[in-house]
């Protein structure tokens, strides 16, 4: 009755679907969520060490030392900060001390109410507190309200993980949270906050309120070598079925990632993106084809996502700077040249034309979003300062995104 079942099962499946797997035997192992094991953490038993240390107090309910953490993308930074809390929220309830970890993407939220409103929902547990945390209707002021209420009934002490913490919009919520026991906001509870960020000059640029209430310690993640990268992905290996890889696969990929830079994430994106291709081609393995395409998928992929939500002034703006560098990846283009392509640009597109000032500050938007990298130099006294700017990405990389914008569709033309 079984088999009967199971051949009746298999001719009514949609031809649409395919339903083998002759690649992947766990796809989310290759997500970057996934939280490996604490024994294939690769590379940073030192800075472990050193964010449990901050963290400490925390499993006897004392307040731990805040701290920064700064490195490139893909440094383990996050996974680093996740990893430790978890076996703190372990460790300190076997001291009988309940310790909450909530993460906020300020990518994602980046205003003062919206990172207090999602800290809340994280550590609340109604039962305990008597309190629900409401979508919208309340003012950033009701919100910390609840907030103080929720940290006090639910835990002992509440982790904080900022994830890119750059990107908030105002530093000041840094402030509230790191002074809620001094200013007896919080009675009963403890709060320990893990900034976590890829500008290493970031606490320059908070207010002096802020940068005179927050104590922290800092610690620096330095980029993965091939060494450490090949461990990694050695490690995620499971994700695929036994001898889906060939066995330069591995090698290959990591020496990509750690040429240009280190980025463990990029690494595993394109591990994945190897497999994903492999699939969709009907291939028994993954060969070191499959990872050269899959190293170009993950660069449009990655790059793509910066740009989303970018005006198209800003896009044209960067594309005048991708036809500047074009056979010079590497070149520093000045302001003005940049909004001399620019201009010719928007002419041929019969967009309006902005000011330099008004470009130089989108160029700025640029450098901040790490799309390009500027710097500003003086000319001299009394001469004033010039910007110069360069791509991060190759610009065939960054004009094939750009390109793909139906709105670019005669600048399409125009290269053909």
């Amino acid at each position: 009755m079984n088999g009967e079942n199971s051949e009746s099962t298999t001719d009514e499946r949609d031809p649409l679907f395919r339903y083998d797997q002759p690649i992947f035997a766990n796809k989310e192992i290759l997500e970057i969520s996934h939280l490996p094991g604490p024994d294939k953490i690769v590379g940073r038993d030192e800075h472990m060490s050193q964010v449990a240390e901050a963290l400490n107090p925390a499993i006897f309910g004392q307040s731990p030392t805040h701290l920064f953490i700064f490195g490139k993308t893909g440094s383990g930074k996050t996974l680093t900060a996740r990893m430790v809390s978890r076996r703190l929220q372990q460790e300190a309830q076997n001291e009988g001390v309940t310790v909450r970890v909530a993460t906020v993407d300020c990518g994602e939220q980046n205003t003062e109410a919206s990172v207090i409103k999602t800290l809340a929902s994280s550590v609340n547990d109604p039962s305990k507190s008597g309190m629900t945390i409401p979508e919208r209707g309340l003012s950033t002021g009701d919100y910390y309200n609840r907030l103080w209420r929720v940290l006090d009934t639910c835990s002992d002490v509440t982790i904080v993980v900022l994830d890119e913490i750059d990107m908030l919009q105002d530093d000041e919520v840094l402030r509230k949270l790191s002074r809620a026991g001094e200013n007896q906001r919080i009675v009963d509870s403890r709060l320990g906050i893990i900034g976590v960020s890829n500008k290493i000059d970031f606490p320059d640029e908070l207010t002096e309120r802020v940068k005179s209430s927050f104590a922290h310690d800092e610690l620096v993640f330095s980029s993965y070598d091939a060494n450490e990268l090949r461990e990694i992905l050695r490690n995620r290996t499971h994700a695929f079925e036994e001898g889906a890889l060939t066995d330069d696969v591995i090698p290959l990929t990591s020496a990509l990632a750690a040429q240009e830079h280190g980025d463990a994430r990029k690494a595993i994106d394109i591990l994945r993106n190897a497999g994903r291709i492999a699939t969709k081609e009907d291939a028994e393995k993954v060969t070191e084809d499959h990872v050269r395409a899959a190293k170009e998928k993950t660069e449009t992929d990655r790059f793509r996502e910066l740009l989303d939500g970018q005006t198209s002034q800003s896009k044209v703006i960067l594309y005048a700077l991708v036809l500047q560098t074009e056979g010079d990846q590497g070149a520093k283009v000045t302001t003005s040249n940049v909004y001399r392509q620019y201009l010719s640009i928007a002419n041929s597109l019969d967009m309006d034309q902005l000011s330099e000032r008004r470009v130089q500050e989108i160029l700025k938007e640029l450098d901040f979003l790490n799309v390009i990298q500027s710097e500003v130099k003086g000319r001299g006294r009394g001469q004033g300062i010039h910007g110069r700017h360069r791509l991060l990405e190759e610009p065939r990389i960054v004009k094939r995104v750009l390109l793909s914008d139906p709105r670019f569709e005669n600048l399409r033309d125009q290269t053909n």
